[in-house]
C-alpha cells in the first residue's frame, strides 16, 4: 500500500468517481492534456514541426509521470508545472527519435498560470459533466415524488413548530427547484482558455506569429476549442471572475444538497418518522450501538454544505488581493480551495441521487404528525372565514378561543378547541358540517398543487422519470 491521500477525513468525497475527477493523477492529466493541445494548435497554425503534436500526445500519456514526485519538486517552482514541464520536455526528448524537433511544440509562448488555469478549467468541466449527471438523477427523483404526493398530506413547520396543513408533494418539488434552479444557473457558466504570456501581455505570443496568418489571439481560440473551453477576448491572469463564478456556482448547487439533507434528518428522527434513507447492509451503522440506523447519506451532504461556503469565501479573498501582474500566493491558494470544491460537490451529488431515488416515504407518520395540532393548524383559516361572521370583535373572540386551548395539555387541545370554537360562533352563523369542513385540513392547502406543477413545469429539462420513491 503507498501513502497518499485517499480521503480519509473526508468520507463525503471519498470516491473512486471522484477521485479519478479530481485526484492528483486527474490534475497532471489535465496538464498534460493543455500542452498536448497547444502543440497541436501551434502545428496546425505552422509554427511547429510537422509531426510533433503526435509526439507531443504520446509523450503527454499519464502512464510515465509520477504524481508523488511532481508534488514534492512543485515545491522548488511554487507551482507543479514546472517540474511536469520538465519532465514532459525530457519524454518528447527521448521520443523524437527522427530529430524533427518537436520540443520546440512544448510550452512554447506559454507560462505556468496559462497552463494551469486552463487546467483548472479543463478539469472543471470533466468534473461537472459526472457532476450534472448525478444532478439530474436526483432532479427526476424528486418530479416523480413531486407528482406521485402531490396530495400526501403532512405538515408544515416554520421556526421549528407546527404551521400549517401541507403535502410531501410540494416539499418534493421545492427540493427539486433549489437543485434544478442552482444546477440550470450552474450550467449556464463558461470555462475559458487562458493565455497570456508572461505577464498578461502576449508579447512572446505576438513574437511567435510574427510572418505567420495567426495572431496570438487566433492561438488562443484555438487552444479553447481543443479543450473544449470557452474563447475569451482577452486574457485573464487578474481578473478571477471565472473561477469566483465558478466557486459560487458550486457552492449553490451544494446549498441545495444541503437544504434536503437538513430536511431529511430531521424527518427522519425516530420521533417523527415520516422519511427514511434507503437502506444497504453496513450502511448508517455504530461503532458502539448495535440498534442504530444513522441517516449517514444525508450526514455525509450535511457535512458537505457546512464546507462549501468557506471554500468560496476563499475563492473571493483571493480574487480581491490579487496583486501585480501574478500575485505572491493568492493565486496559489484558489487551486486546493477549487478543487476541494469540486471533490465536495461531485461525492455529495453522488450520495443525494441515491438517497434520493431509493427515499422511503411513509405518509401514515405524516398524517399522525400532522393531527399532532389537530384543528388549531387551521386557526389561521378559521379566523380568515370566521371572524367576519362575528362582528367588528371578531379577531379578538377567536385568539381568545386560541390562547384558552393552548392552556390546555397538548393531548387536550384539538377538542377543547373544536368545543370552544362551537361555543363561541352561533350554529346559526356557522353550521356543524361547515365548521367539520373548515377544519379539515385539506381544505387549507391554498395553492399547493398549482406550485407543485408550476415549478416541474419550469425545468422540464431537469423533470425526466424516475424510479421514484418506495413507500413504507
Amino acid at each position: 500500500m503507498t501513502d497518499g491521500d485517499f480521503g480519509l477525513l473526508s468520507p463525503v468525497s471519498a470516491s473512486p468517481a471522484v477521485t479519478a475527477l479530481t485526484g492528483d493523477r486527474a490534475v497532471i492529466t489535465a496538464i498534460l492534456d493543455v500542452e498536448a493541445a497547444w502543440a497541436a494548435v501551434l502545428e496546425d497554425a505552422g509554427l511547429a514541426p510537422a509531426g510533433s503534436a503526435a509526439v507531443v500526445a504520446e509523450a503527454a500519456s499519464i502512464e510515465h509521470y509520477d504524481a508523488a514526485s511532481v508534488a514534492e519538486r512543485a515545491q522548488g517552482g511554487g507551482n507543479p508545472v514546472i517540474p511536469l514541464l520538465g519532465d514532459l520536455r525530457a519524454r518528447v526528448r527521448e521520443l523524437d527519435s527522427g530529430g524533427i524537433g518537436a520540443g520546440k511544440a512544448v510550452h512554447t509562448s506559454l507560462t505556468s498560470q496559462d497552463v494551469l488555469d486552463s487546467t483548472l478549467m479543463l478539469l472543471a468541466s470533466r468534473t461537472i459533466s459526472a457532476l450534472l449527471a448525478d444532478v439530474k438523477g436526483t432532479t427526476t427523483a424528486l418530479a416523480a415524488l413531486a407528482e406521485q404526493h402531490a396530495d400526501t398530506l403532512c405538515v408544515g413547520r416554520s421556526l421549528t413548530q407546527h404551521a400549517l396543513p401541507y403535502t410531501f408533494g410540494l416539499k418534493a418539488a421545492q427540493w427539486f427547484q433549489g437543485v434544478a434552479a442552482a444546477a440550470a444557473r450552474f450550467e449556464s457558466l463558461e470555462l475559458p482558455v487562458q493565455f497570456g504570456g508572461a505577464g498578461g501581455t502576449l508579447a512572446s505570443g505576438t513574437k511567435l506569429t510574427a510572418g505567420s496568418a495567426s495572431t496570438p489571439f487566433t492561438l488562443a481560440d484555438s487552444l479553447a476549442a481543443e479543450l473544449g473551453l470557452a474563447p475569451v477576448p482577452a486574457p485573464w491572469h487578474t481578473n478571477r471572475l471565472a473561477i469566483t463564478a465558478l466557486g459560487d456556482g458550486l457552492a449553490a448547487v451544494i446549498d441545495s444538497f444541503g437544504k434536503i439533507a437538513a430536511d431529511l434528518l430531521f424527518l427522519s428522527r425516530p420521533e417523527v418518522a415520516e422519511l427514511g434513507e434507503p437502506l444497504a447492509a453496513g450502511r448508517g451503522v455504530s461503532s458502539a450501538m448495535p440498534q442504530k440506523q444513522n441517516p449517514v447519506l444525508s450526514v455525509l451532504i450535511r457535512s458537505a454544505a457546512l464546507q462549501a461556503p468557506g471554500l468560496a469565501a476563499q475563492l473571493h479573498l483571493a480574487a480581491a488581493t490579487f496583486n501585480d501582474e501574478r500575485p505572491d500566493g493568492a493565486w496559489h491558494s484558489e487551486w486546493p480551495a477549487l478543487r476541494q470544491l469540486l471533490a465536495l460537490a461531485l461525492g455529495a451529488a453522488g450520495h443525494l441521487r441515491e438517497l434520493t431515488e431509493g427515499l422511503r416515504v411513509f405518509p401514515d407518520a405524516m398524517r399522525r404528525n400532522l393531527e399532532l395540532s389537530g384543528p388549531l393548524l387551521l386557526s389561521e383559516g378559521v379566523s380568515a372565514a370566521v371572524a367576519p361572521l362575528l362582528g367588528e370583535d371578531g379577531k379578538q373572540k377567536l385568539q381568545a378561543v386560541v390562547d384558552e386551548t393552548l392552556k390546555a395539555p397538548a393531548a387536550e387541545q384539538s377538542r377543547m378547541y373544536t368545543k370552544l370554537l362551537r361555543e363561541t360562533v352561533p350554529a346559526d352563523k356557522l353550521s356543524d358540517a361547515e365548521l367539520e369542513a373548515l377544519l379539515d385540513p385539506v381544505s387549507y392547502l391554498g395553492e399547493a398543487s398549482e406550485i407543485n406543477r408550476r415549478i416541474l413545469a419550469a425545468y422540464p429539462d431537469y423533470a425526466g422519470t424516475s424510479k421514484g420513491a418506495t413507500r413504507g
